[in-house]
C-alpha cells in the first residue's frame, strides 16, 4: 500500500479503523523531510497491512498543533488508537524497520492495562489534593 495524504478530514477516521497506523508529519520545504520520504515510502510497500500516512503540517495545521509537532519529520506509531512511538527526526530503514517489528511485538493488553493504571493513580493523587 501506498502512503495516504492525511488532514483533518481523514485523520481521526484513519486512526480508528486501522490496527496500525504510521504517520510521517512533513513540510514540502523540509530537506530532511524530502530526504525521508524514499525511506517511508519504501516501508509502506514492504508492510501492506499497516497504513503509512504523511500529515503536510503547512497544510493541516491544526492536526500538527494538535499532537504538538515542534520539529519536521516527526514519526508517529499509532496501534489500535494508543501512540507508541513519536520521535523527531529521520530514521534510517533499518532503523524504521526496527521500531515497527517492536511495535507489532507490544502487548496491547498491556499497555491498556498500565493506561488504566496510569489514569487510576492520576484520579487518586487529584481527590487527595482537594
Amino acid at each position: 500500500m501506498a502512503t495516504i495524504e492525511l488532514n483533518e478530514q481523514n485523520f481521526e477516521k484513519t486512526v480508528t479503523e486501522n490496527d496500525i497506523v504510521i504517520v510521517d508529519f512533513w513540510a514540502s520545504w523540509c530537506a530532511p523531510c524530502r530526504a525521508f520520504a524514499p525511506t517511508f515510502e519504501a516501508a509502506s510497500e514492504k508492510h501492506p497491512d499497516i497504513v503509512f500516512g504523511k500529515v503536510n503540517t503547512e497544510e493541516a495545521q491544526s492536526l500538527a498543533a494538535a499532537f504538538q509537532i515542534r520539529s519536521i519529520p516527526t514519526l508517529m506509531i499509532f496501534r489500535e488508537q494508543v501512540i507508541l512511538f513519536a520521535q523527531p527526526g529521520m530514521l534510517s530503514p533499518a532503523q524504521l524497520e526496527e521500531v515497527i517489528e517492536k511495535v507489532r511485538e507490544i502487548d496491547m493488553e498491556q499497555v491498556r492495562e498500565d493506561i488504566r493504571k496510569q489514569q487510576q493513580e492520576q484520579e487518586s493523587s487529584q481527590q487527595q489534593q482537594s
